[in-house]
């Protein structure tokens, strides 16, 4: 591999190289009206990796997650400043196409949310608005390696037909992951995804984030502080839309060097 540049990364010790540098996050501020709600945060997310974003309720880490894809840019009231780029390009330079950005950035949200249509259409629904699929030949193979990544294809081959919504939440969910890997994304962001799924499912949707992170940089919101340390390798610490800590996941919850950090893992803050 070639070494473009190397530095230490924060708080973890371990050289990286900017080639394993995937999103790169320079002084990001983010206000709805008035509210000051992320505060001047910079980051640097790894490629092929599960990175968490934890922290109390209202802390920003949704917010922030929401940058990476611009859906802020569909609330009205708020104003974005910082640079926030994506292999070096940055996804908020005005000749960006947000509807493209969101192809390469894929994202499941907290509640299941398949389209009313059949579970066929559900996944092929991107593929055929960014015009993947030369035939229908082609769109069933995109389909079915999708539904496959999404680890549900063994469940749904005989019913592809079948409307989303009649699923389990745990297969809905999966659904929607295998949706937003239809269209080939680099980056998946997943915003507390299984906040509404049983223990179970929740399994089942942890193992799958493991096994996606071979093909996509994952990024996770997550409340949980026990899912956060079994299914990321990075987590990053937010109090009051500030970034308080961010290293090596093992570390962060054994070893935190911010005493706000230790405070929320141990339970008096949160």
């Amino acid at each position: 591999m070639k070494v473009i540049d190397m530095y230490d990364a924060p708080h973890t010790g371990r050289t990286v190289t900017s080639n394993d540098i995937k999103i790169s996050a320079r002084n990001v501020n983010v206000f709805y009206g008035d509210n000051h709600a992320i505060k001047d945060v910079s980051v640097d997310i790894e490629d092929k990796m599960v990175t968490a974003f934890i922290g109390p309720s209202g802390c920003g880490k949704s917010t922030f997650l929401r940058c990476l894809n611009r859906m802020n840019d569909t609330i009205e009231s708020s104003r974005i400043e910082g640079t926030i780029c994506i292999d070096d390009e940055d996804i908020y330079d005005r000749r960006v196409d947000p509807v493209q950005l969101r192809a390469k950035v894929g994202m499941v949200f907290q509640k299941p949310n398949p389209f009313p249509k059949s579970i066929y259409d559900n996944v092929a629904y991107g593929p055929k608005i960014h015009g993947m699929a030369r035939n229908k030949a082609e769109l069933d193979e995109i389909v079915e390696k999708a539904l496959r990544r999404g680890a549900i294809w063994d469940e749904v081959k005989d019913r592809l037909h079948a409307p989303g919504t009649g699923l389990s939440g745990g297969q809905q969910q999966r659904l929607c992951i295998a949706r937003a890997v239809a269209t080939e994304p680099e980056v998946l962001l997943m915003d507390e995804p299984c906040s509404a799924l049983d223990p179970i499912a929740t399994a089942q949707v942890e193992e799958l984030i493991d096994e996606l992170r071979q093909d996509y940089s994952v990024v996770i919101v997550t409340h949980s502080m026990q899912q956060a340390a079994r299914v990321s390798q990075k987590t990053a610490f937010f109090h009051l839309g500030n970034l308080v800590e961010y290293g090596e996941t093992g570390k962060i919850f054994t070893n935190p060097e911010d005493s706000r950090t230790e405070a929320y893992i141990t339970g008096r803050i949160g």
